[in-house]
This record gives C-alpha cells, sequence and structure tokens, in this order.
C-alpha cells in the first residue's frame, strides 16, 4: 500500500460485509485512521503557496448504514459557501459512472469550507479558497464514502491521481461467467494485494450528519 515515501501498492479495503479494492497514487502520505468508522486516510502533500495539506478519508459503515447516496452529495455540497452567497448547489459538478462494474456518483465544489469540525461540536472550520471532490461507491455488501478536501490549488495539484484512485475501486467479490451447466458462480480472485481490514459495523447510524465527514 502508499508509503510516506510514495511507494504504490494496491490495497485492499476488507471485512465480512463488503470489501473494496483500489489503488493508492504516488506521493499520498498513508496515515494512521484517526476513527473506527475510517477504512483508510491520506494526507495529500499541499502545493507551493498553499499552508494546508489535502486530506483524503474513505469511511465504510456497513450495508444499509451511512445514508443515502443523494443525501450525503447533498450534504457535501452544503460544506461550502460562495463567496456571492449563491447556493452551491448550482456551482457543483455531479457525475455518476460505472467503475468495474460498480455504481459510482460524484461531486466537485470550490468555494468556502465550513464543516463542522467534529460532528455534534458546534464549532465549524473556515476555509476560504478551498476545493471538495468526493464519491459514494455502491457495492453490493454497502457504500463506501471517499472524500477530498483542501486549498484549492493544492486539490488540483492531485486532481488526475484522485481521479485514478476513483477508477481503480472494484469489488473483491466477482461474478464468474456462467459454465456448461448453467450456474452462475460467484467467486473471489486471487490477489497477492496488501490488506487493510475494514472497521466494525458502529451502532446504529441513520443519520447521515453524524456518520460521514
Amino acid at each position: 500500500m502508499g508509503t510516506a515515501n510514495g511507494a504504490t501498492e494496491a490495497q485492499t479495503a476488507g471485512s465480512s460485509q463488503g470489501e473494496l479494492k483500489f489503488k493508492v497514487p504516488d506521493g499520498w502520505v498513508v496515515e494512521h485512521p484517526t476513527s473506527s468508522m475510517r477504512v483508510a486516510q491520506y494526507k495529500l502533500p499541499k502545493a507551493d503557496g498553499d499552508s494546508d495539506d489535502a486530506s483524503l478519508v474513505l469511511y465504510y459503515f456497513g450495508q444499509g448504514q451511512g445514508g443515502s447516496t443523494e443525501a450525503n452529495i447533498d450534504r457535501w455540497i452544503n460544506q461550502m459557501q460562495q463567496p456571492d452567497g449563491k447556493p452551491s448547489k448550482e456551482r457543483a459538478k455531479l457525475e455518476t459512472l460505472t467503475v468495474n462494474g460498480l455504481k459510482v456518483t460524484t461531486v466537485d465544489v470550490a468555494g468556502t469550507y465550513s464543516a463542522e469540525m467534529s460532528p455534534g461540536s458546534g464549532t465549524f472550520s473556515n476555509s476560504g479558497s478551498y476545493r471538495l471532490r468526493a464519491a459514494v461507491v455502491e457495492t453490493p455488501k454497502g457504500s463506501y464514502y471517499a472524500k477530498l478536501v483542501g486549498p484549492e490549488k493544492t486539490v488540483n495539484r492531485w486532481d488526475q491521481a484522485y481521479t485514478n484512485y476513483v477508477k481503480s475501486f472494484e469489488s473483491q467479490r466477482k461474478i464468474r461467467p456462467s459454465g456448461s451447466d448453467g450456474i452462475t458462480r460467484r467467486c473471489r480472485r486471487p490477489s497477492r494485494t496488501a490488506r487493510v481490514a475494514a472497521p466494525p459495523t458502529p451502532g446504529r447510524h441513520s443519520a447521515v450528519s453524524s456518520v460521514v465527514g
């Protein structure tokens, strides 16, 4: 898996509820997840002139947990405020695509980042000229949520790397084509990749605002 010196291997997030394989881009710094709801966490080194690094977190809460795709996309958009006061929804770029058989919905929006520092804290960040890129990855065993946020210039620096990261998502569970007996078999492709255990499914988290960053 990715390391602080930029080495890259395929990385797998897996659990009994769901499995997702992906490739960590060169240059991303792998960090230890700061909560049990985070499958993976990365620091994306800042661009020249920026004071902060960007961060990317991949969340997994278990099948049926974490909220709907639409609710999370709306939540992320509302975390960005526009200098002219117009709704960020008018500026956000949405896309739905299929990646290795998985439905992926993405959002890309820039502005002033004003998300709550931690759920229920009542304290909000106020970071101008930020950019947020995020994705909901729907797998047979539940959705994964990837969120990248940071200074706009730094996120721009890692734009292609993030796109490649999203396009590398792949379910560990494969459906083998029907054999001569007409039976469709589900199998797991052998892999030499490193594995990162997904966090155990937390308790009840029906409110999107309480579980997804």
